[in-house]
């Protein structure tokens, strides 16, 4: 499944199983689906701001203070926005 199939637009287009005895969890799933599309495309977000800053040569530092952002945070999260202190 693709991530636009999954975005809250995109309702219509999500199949579920229609033996489903409960709407509840028919209407569940879809909320799961929902959010699990809006933290992919969060994330999907973050990835490509970070590959920017790449191309523009700010890649690495703090959006608050413009200082470094230290190595060890930019490995454990590499789109990260903002050195420890303003996380």
């Amino acid at each position: 499944m693709q991530l636009g199939e999954l975005e809250a637009g995109n309702e219509a287009s999500l199949s579920f199983d229609e033996n489903f005895a409960d709407s509840g969890q028919v209407a569940a799933e879809q909320g799961e689906a929902m959010a699990l599309a809006g933290s992919l495309r969060e994330q999907l977000d973050d990835v490509e701001r970070a590959l920017r800053k790449l191309d523009n040569g700010t890649y690495g530092t703090c959006e608050v203070d413009g200082k470094p952002i230290d190595d060890a945070r930019l490995e454990a999260m590499p789109a990260t926005r903002f050195c420890i202190n303003h996380a």
